[in-house]
């Protein structure tokens, strides 16, 4: 099912529902439609049924162009959960979904039952950045070479030598520059490192070990400041470590989530 909700200052966003169950939101990373969720979220339709979102910027939603930020993506949710008459959700945020995720849980922690927390950072002046090196080949000015950069940083090279995709996490093409420009500076500006103590939902952290991208030191930070959370790290894997290491990842999710 696809359908729309619109956001507190009236910016259309789309949203897509599968299956049955709990709800589940699913939540993708930076500069990223629903599609980025296009092959894991069948991995959840036993028990969940799951949610997804354009952000705004993104896929069929509305583009306004304004600032964007992690806080208003996370009330962007709110809307759609409102839309559907959703009172109370799982959430599952990857990269800068999960950033966003923080802050449902900070903000609306009646929405939120449990929360998982996929290759992500806490922001702000504690979190570690990622190097120089990787920041250089970040601005890649050929789309092509970026491209394959980012690939590069999403995945191990024995699983792209083993794998012709899933490519869904390489940036929604059809995003303006300025849209990508105010995700970018939205993600970059996130900071909850204060807050975080305040997240009272179950809390799952997940993140692989060779993530440069954003370096799993973050998963350790977010452990620390978010009560009573649960950490586990994919050996050898990369930013998309739900792809690498799906099977494991998926069934953790699914065991957390129905515990």
């Amino acid at each position: 099912m696809q359908g729309r909700a619109l956001a507190p200052d009236g910016t259309s966003l789309a949203y897509q529902v599968e299956g049955d169950g709990l709800p589940l939101v699913l939540l993708a990373g930076q500069a990223n439609s629903h599609r980025w969720w296009d092959e894991v979220r069948y991995d959840f339709r036993a028990t969940h049924r799951t949610i997804t979102v354009d952000y705004r910027g993104t896929g069929d939603s509305g583009k306004p162009d304004k600032p964007y930020s992690t806080p208003g993506f996370a009330e962007d949710v709110i809307a759609v959960l409102d839309e559907l008459g959703i009172e109370t959700a799982d959430v599952y945020g990857t990269s800068m979904g999960g950033r966003i995720a923080q802050w449902l849980a900070i903000n609306h922690p009646e929405r939120v039952r449990k929360l998982v927390l996929g290759c992500t950072t806490p922001g702000g002046a504690n979190a570690i950045e990622r190097d120089d090196e990787v920041r250089r080949l970040l601005v890649q000015p050929d789309a092509h070479a970026l491209a394959k950069v980012v690939l590069e940083l999403m995945y191990s090279p024995e699983w792209l030598a083993d794998h012709d995709g899933p490519r869904n996490v390489l940036g929604d093409r059809r995003m303006p520059a300025y849209a990508m420009r105010r995700h970018r500076i939205a993600s970059s500006e996130h900071d909850a490192w204060d807050e975080l103590p305040r997240v009272r939902a179950e809390t799952l952290i997940l993140h692989g070990d060779d993530d440069r991208l954003t370096p799993v030191r973050n998963a350790d930070l977010l452990a620390e400041r978010i009560p009573n959370a649960r950490l586990h790290v994919f050996p050898g894997a990369r930013h998309a470590y739900f792809h690498e290491a799906r099977a494991t990842a998926s069934k953790l999710v699914t065991a957390f989530l129905n515990e």
